[in-house]
């Protein structure tokens, strides 16, 4: 297909040379050459950032996605292979690796190309290896013989060096770079981008920063009311007086919805009240999909932010019959899928949902998210880069790098969960979600499409929409390995040097000024917020000072009395027998179930029974599910053959225990005894008295001085989190560095500016809790246990629950693997005190959410039995088991050679890759 951007064909001979000669004028031999591997022409970005390259600068690129600013990473490749040199090709995921690995391979060979992603080690000393970012850090601390030769260094989405778990390694390895290695730095469109060019050139020597905003597929933005399509910006005024406003329809429907609102409010009039508001129901995830397929705007990626909500999607479009794509393309689907498949063992694709999974896809529909097994995920950005899918449903995960572009870009909701609260889209976050829509030299223009409802305001997605650049900002601090590596490397003072060198100084530097004035401005607010709330009647901020106490242990006597509870309830289920049928009060599991295993002793937190719901499923409850007692309310017979596996047994059982219930029991989704009426503790007593003895209690403006009163508090706090900014960002990277190895000498890591053979084992060790895995191998703690009680420890340091911080505490194994995590949590404390003691805090808490599964799988059973006593999805198990191989890898590396720790680290690492975890090839 010929690109937009292709010679006219109407140009003449003379014509075409002409352009070409004014196009390529100042371009050197190789690029010249260069051009001859594409069948379009370069832009102008791409030509200036390539003729910098040629003439020996670094570069930095900031374009928009889609943009081709991969070409100018490519250009270094072919700089490094016709100059016999080498070329790393960094990337920030290891699918994304896999994706350029591929893509380099059918252009330069499989001779000239390596893949190395930790996972994956294919041909490591070719001119040119592809690898993430943290591959060519270890390598740089090692000192690797396969830097010999290296030329340049291609960091693809350097952005990412703001992110704050893995951002420090972008820098780490744009500071230890040899300086005879020219950075190529590829970046989406960011506000501060002279900044950083800024930095690269101080740290990097001549780098040339070219910033280019142009999309070279335009992108269209609309709002989807129900079914209908709306424009979102239309074009007023002629000429010189063009501008781009919101949408005057758009304008009017939130209009009129805020006057309905407002209208039916329910308040009471006399003896009437007015109708409660109809709830607005967006239209149904199929429709969305029709009415686009009917506007010609597929492919589409529809972006929904959480995985059940992918899931659910792609079952509404099955249900409702959706198809979207032809007889053809569906044989074409279900042949790639079992080719890719075809290694999976049938009981495991059984489990994994293999079957719906494969309707969705001849259907043309399909979800993307973190959650799903690896090698299903690589099924579809296959058959969606073909045309073959023609709707996905993803998370935003899919917007971070992987190349799978669409027609059109739907956005379901402008606020997301981030771990802690619901947040509100940014723009940067928006201009990266829709930077998917318009696949270049095949769509002549994207669409951004915003479904609407009652709580959008065109005018806020119009802001959304307009702000194309987010601001750049570093996440760098020295960690516990990083010190090791750098004392070892070149010692503590020129370590402190090269660490003051960081982008996150850099901007640490220029940042006091505005901290300092953002101070002044808010000394000034706080002045105006503390006179709105003076009461005549006397000293209103000890009177709101009193509310904030009394509401402070209002809550500590609240969780207090949760703690209570819980207790209570796990007596109860003591005393639950097999048959014994209950209510489960909460949780998604809430409803009537019979008890068939009361898991007495299962778990450490208490009972954890096994139960059979209404609805057939068979579930392992624990006590965050029961906030209150329970008693039986029936008993119903469970036959001595009956087994949870056999799924006619369960449809059986449940058959039984619906017809013993009577209807009322039945529908019944919450249960047991209402909550308790509390009494107040003496604190709370004396509170509430002394404010209503307090003078200002009687004010009639009380409340209106109460919300001025919290806003001063609130900014107040603000405002002291700044000026200790202010106060601590004078050499904050070296301060921090210095208090890090002030505990790595304490623990004899470091002696001086010698780097001891503990230290040298911490070196190798490339984790977030990388200073306890190094004390738990120093301690010993692992030194008696099995593969599969080693693997179980050591899942407990790459870890993370979604549980909150409340939850019960996890089932582990028995025996020497629980003395083992319990010796590492004593370690992980002790740890944390001597982190007080020098004023850093890097090391979490092991969490022990995941051992039980991983002792489990390491112990060869089933994945269906594995799964079963875990919510993970086969997507996040296979992750967290490789990460776990990634780091019983390292724990390998860092025991002393033929100790015992080390062949049971190999031994575990054998057993826990198998099946799913096999035969998926990346995370």
């Amino acid at each position: 297909m010929t690109t937009p951007d292709a010679p006219s064909a109407a140009e003449s001979p003379s014509e075409r040379y002409a352009a070409y000669r004014k196009r390529t004028a100042g371009n050197g031999p190789a690029l010249l050459d260069f051009q001859t591997l594409y069948d379009f022409r370069l832009d102008e970005f791409q030509l200036e950032a390539c003729r910098a390259l040629e003439g020996g600068s670094g570069v930095l690129v900031a374009a928009p996605t889609g943009s081709g600013k991969t070409v100018v990473g490519e250009f270094a490749v072919h700089l490094a292979l016709t100059g016999k040199r080498k070329c790393f090709y960094t990337t920030p995921i290891k699918a994304l690796s896999n994706q350029k690995y591929a893509d380099l391979v059918k252009r330069y060979g499989a001779e000239n190309v390596g893949l190395l992603t930790g996972d994956n080690s294919v041909n490591g000393e070719a001119p040119i290896v592809v690898m993430t970012t943290e591959v060519l850090r270890n390598m740089l601390y090692a000192g690797s013989q396969t830097l010999m030769g290296l030329a340049f260094v291609v960091m693809d989405e350097v952005h990412y060096l703001a992110d704050r778990f893995r951002g420090a390694v972008w820098e780490e390895v744009i500071i230890h770079v040899p300086d005879s290695v020219r950075i190529v730095a590829l970046s989406a469109t960011v506000s501060n981008a002279e900044e950083f060019g800024e930095w690269l050139h101080e740290v990097r020597g001549d780098t040339a920063v070219i910033v280019d905003e142009h999309r070279p597929v335009p992108l269209f933005q609309h709002m989807l009311v129900g079914t209908r399509l709306y424009d979102l910006f239309v074009d007023t005024g002629k000429g010189k007086d063009r501008q781009a406003k919101v949408n005057p329809e758009l304008r009017r429907i939130a209009l009129d919805e805020a006057r309905r609102n407002k209208i039916n409010q329910g308040r009471r009039t006399g003896r009437r009240r007015t109708a409660r508001p109809q709830r607005y129901r967006p239209p149904a995830r199929n429709d969305v999909i029709e009415r686009l397929d009917r506007a010609g705007l597929l492919p589409a990626i529809t972006f929904i932010f959480s995985r059940a909500g992918c899931d659910a999607a792609v079952m509404q479009c099955l249900y409702a019959g959706t198809r979207l794509t032809s007889k053809e393309e569906a044989e074409e689907i279900r042949a790639h899928a079992e080719l890719r498949t075809a290694d999976i063992a049938p009981e495991d694709l059984a489990i994994l949902g293999y079957d719906d999974f494969l309707s969705g896809l001849e259907r043309g529909v399909a979800a993307h998210h973190a959650g799903m097994l690896p090698t299903f995920k690589e099924i579809v950005e296959e058959l969606f880069t073909r045309g073959l899918i023609k709707a996905v449903f993803a998370t935003e995960t899919l917007a971070l790098g992987i190349n799978m572009p669409a027609r059109t870009v739907v956005i379901e909701k402008l606020d997301k969960w981030n771990g802690e609260a619901h947040v509100d889209l940014t723009p940067g976050e928006y201009t990266q979600l829709t930077g998917r829509a318009g696949r270049r030299g095949i769509d002549v223009e994207g669409h951004a499409v915003v479904l609407w409802n009652p709580s959008v305001d065109p005018g806020s997605v119009a802001g959304l929409a307009s702000t194309r650049t987010y601001p750049l900002n570093s996440s760098f601090q020295p960690s516990y390995n990083m010190a090791v590596n750098l004392v070892g490397a070149v010692g503590i003072e020129r370590a402190r040097t090269l660490l003051e060198e960081s982008f996150a100084q850099f901007q640490a530097d220029r940042a006091v000024v505005g901290l300092a004035r953002q101070v002044h401005k808010n000394e000034e607010a706080l002045a105006g917020y503390a006179k709105a709330a003076k009461c005549h009647l006397g000293d209103f901020m000890e009177y709101a000072g009193l509310r904030r106490r009394l509401s402070d242990r209002e809550a500590e006597l609240a969780r207090e009395r949760s703690s209570e509870r819980r207790a209570e309830a796990a007596r109860s289920l003591e005393h639950l027998r097999p048959g014994d049928v209950i209510l489960v009060p909460s949780g998604r599991r809430s409803g009537v179930a019979v008890v068939l295993d009361p898991g007495v002793g299962k778990r450490s937190d208490g009972p954890a029974p096994l139960v059979l719901t209404i609805n057939g499923s068979v579930q392992r409850l624990s006590i965050l599910d029961f906030p209150r007692p329970v008693e039986p309310i029936e008993r119903v017979r469970i036959p001595k053959s009956f087994s949870p596996r056999n799924p006619q047994a369960r449809r059986d059982l449940a058959s039984t225990l619906r017809n013993k219930l009577p209807e009322d029991v039945r529908e019944r989704r919450r249960g047991g005894r209402g909550e308790a009426k509390t009494t107040d503790d003496d604190e709370i007593t004396r509170l509430r008295a002394e404010l209503r003895q307090h003078p200002v209690h009687g004010c009639d403006e009380r409340e209106d001085h109460a919300r001025w009163a919290e806003r001063y508090f609130r900014l107040l706090r603000e405002t002291e989190q700044l000026r200790r900014r202010v106060e601590g960002r004078s050499q904050v990277i070296a301060r921090t560095f210095d208090r890090v190895c002030a505990v790595l000498q304490q623990l004899g890591y470091l002696d001086g500016d010698a780097v001891t053979d503990e230290g040298r084992r911490l070196g190798r060790i490339y984790n977030e809790l990388d200073l306890l895995t190094a004390e738990s191998l120093r301690a010993g703690v692992w030194e008696k246990l099995d593969a599969a009680e080693l693997a179980a420890c050591v899942s407990a340091l790459v870890y993370e629950s979604r549980q909150p911080d409340d939850a019960a505490p996890p089932k582990t194994p028995d025996g020497a693997a629980q003395a083992a995590l319990a010796a590492m949590v004593r370690l992980w404390g002790e740890l944390d005190s001597i982190e007080k003691d020098n004023r850093v805090s890097f090391l979490r808490e092991p969490d022990l959410g995941f051992a039980w599964t991983a002792y489990r799988w390491a112990k060869g059973h089933d994945l269906d039995e594995v799964l079963l006593e875990t919510d993970m999805t086969a997507g996040d198990f296979v992750r967290a088991v490789k990460q776990l191989l990634d780091l019983l890898g390292q724990v390998t590396d860092a025991a002393p050679p033929n100790s015992h720790i080390r062949k049971t680290a190999r031994r575990a690492m054998d057993a826990m890759r198998r099946g799913v975890v096999a035969y998926t090839s990346v995370t």
